[in-house]
This record gives structure tokens, C-alpha cells and sequence, in this order.
């Protein structure tokens, strides 16, 4: 070959563009203890979230990533339908599973937990229904109900057994359809969620939970016994059920001199 043949060869290979680098998730050690499609779908997001900013937007197949993580197809997809849900990634028939562009560089810690979990942590306390009865959706829950005219709303008030002092008011907003299933009486003895799994018979799928902090406003200090402006925990709990229907949204103030929340993550 020519000087000037080798140098074409060159310039033309300097001419070709450069693919991204492949997208390659994380490795991944299971813990039997836990579902395998939870523990993919986690890792998998810490995967797409730290990504470095010039890779591949194109995840590997549903094949490739089932090998690599060590579990079927089947829980693969269901991992991936999970992030799919959350809005990080979209699949495309015959086109294939991309990040989304705006796939969220941070996210909020999400933890595994049981329906038994929750009801062991509102159980035990004397509750006072305030009230219920039909409103219109509130504006910050439309994206829950977004088929819904209005929910049936629940107050109650949350009290120590043994020393009568209040610890936590608790607000639910439930679809009418499941509300109707619902005694008032009952929640008086028991956790909504509770009520809604074992009397109204929801079939319930998960619990989404959110905890922060926040001020106590004049109808919290004032049911709370506490100062107004002063530190509360305010926890979000959704429920949905097996149909992916929000059934419930309940709100919950917590004293913060009552109330603490701890998690135990096992790393086998």
C-alpha cells in the first residue's frame, strides 16, 4: 500500500463516529431472603442513576440482563416493568429498552417491607375517629385518584394507651367504592390497613411509604398538644392493589418527641 493510500486509510478512520460506550449494569449479589425482581429492579436503578453521562442509552436485552444478573427471564421482566412504572426507562417493541432522557439522576431511598410490618406499626394505640364523610379530590392527591370525582376522607386521632397523651392524627383519603366497605366502628379498634386488607378485602399489592419532616401546622399543634411550628414526622403512605388502583392515601402527623423511624438492611 502507497503513502497516500495509508493516509486516506487514516484520515477516513478519523472520520467515523464514535458510538457511546455500552450501557453495563452493576454486579449483583442475591439475598434469598428477599424478592429477586426487588433486588434486580434496586440495583438495575443504581445502575441507570450512576451511569456515566456518554453511555449507551439502550439497555442489553432482556436475555443478556437475566444472565447477568443470574435469574430468569421472567423476573427480569418484572424488574424492568417496575422501572418502567417509576418513569427511568421505556421498552419499545422490536425497538428494544432505553433510559429515559430525563431519567432522574438521584432517588429516594426505597425500602422492602411487609403488610404485617405496617399493621404491627399502627397497632396499639387508642384511636378516635374525628370524622369522614365524601370530599372532592385534593389537588395534591389528583394523580392518585385521577378517575375519582371525590374520595371518602377519615380523620382519627392517635392516643398513648397507657398515659392518654396523643402521638399522631391520621388523615385517609379511600376510593368510594372501597370506603363502602367500610365500618367506621372498625377503625376505631384497627390500622386502616388493616381494615382494608381483612374487612373491605383489598388485595392489596404494596405500600409506597414517604417520611419527612415538617412544622406543625395550628390544627396539628393543637390536636398534638404541641407548639405551633414545632418539629413533626409527616409520613405518606399509598396503597395499591393488585390491579395497580391506588386504594388509599394515608397522611399521618407523628409527635417528633414519639416517634422514630429505623430500618435494617441485611447485606446477605
Amino acid at each position: 500500500m502507497t503513502e497516500s493510500h495509508e493516509r486516506a486509510g487514516a484520515d477516513s478512520g478519523a472520520d467515523q463516529p464514535r458510538h457511546p460506550p455500552a450501557f453495563a449494569p452493576d454486579s449483583l449479589v442475591l439475598n434469598r431472603k428477599l424478592p429477586l425482581w426487588y433486588q434486580v429492579s434496586q440495583s438495575l436503578r443504581a445502575s441507570i442513576l450512576g451511569r456515566p453521562q456518554d453511555a449507551s442509552a439502550r439497555l442489553p436485552t432482556e436475555e443478556q440482563l437475566a444472565a447477568h444478573y443470574g435469574v430468569s427471564v421472567l423476573t427480569m421482566r418484572q424488574a424492568l416493568k417496575e422501572l418502567e412504572t417509576e418513569g427511568l426507562i421505556s421498552r419499545h417493541r422490536r425497538r428494544g429498552t432505553f433510559i429515559e432522557p430525563r431519567a432522574r439522576r438521584v432517588s429516594p431511598v426505597r425500602l422492602l417491607g411487609s403488610v404485617d410490618a405496617i399493621v404491627a406499626q399502627q397497632s396499639g394505640e387508642a384511636t378516635t375517629v374525628l370524622g369522614h364523610g365524601p370530599t372532592a379530590v385534593p389537588g395534591d392527591l389528583a394523580e392518585f385518584f385521577p378517575e375519582c370525582a371525590e374520595v371518602i376522607c377519615y380523620r382519627r386521632l392517635r392516643r398513648d394507651g397507657e398515659s392518654d397523651e396523643p402521638t399522631n392524627w391520621a388523615e385517609n383519603a379511600v376510593r368510594p367504592d372501597i370506603a363502602a366497605r367500610i365500618d367506621v366502628a372498625d377503625l376505631e379498634r384497627w390500622p386502616m390497613t388493616k381494615v382494608l386488607r381483612d374487612v373491605a378485602g383489598v388485595r392489596i399489592s404494596r405500600i409506597t411509604d414517604t417520611v419527612e419532616a415538617r412544622l406543625a401546622d395550628p390544627v396539628t399543634a393543637d390536636l398534638l398538644q404541641v407548639p405551633l411550628l414545632s418539629p413533626i414526622l409527616h409520613y405518606t403512605g399509598v396503597t395499591y392493589d393488585e390491579e395497580g388502583r391506588v386504594v388509599d392515601v394515608a397522611r399521618i402527623r407523628y409527635r417528633g418527641d414519639r416517634f422514630s423511624f429505623s430500618v435494617t438492611v441485611e447485606a446477605h
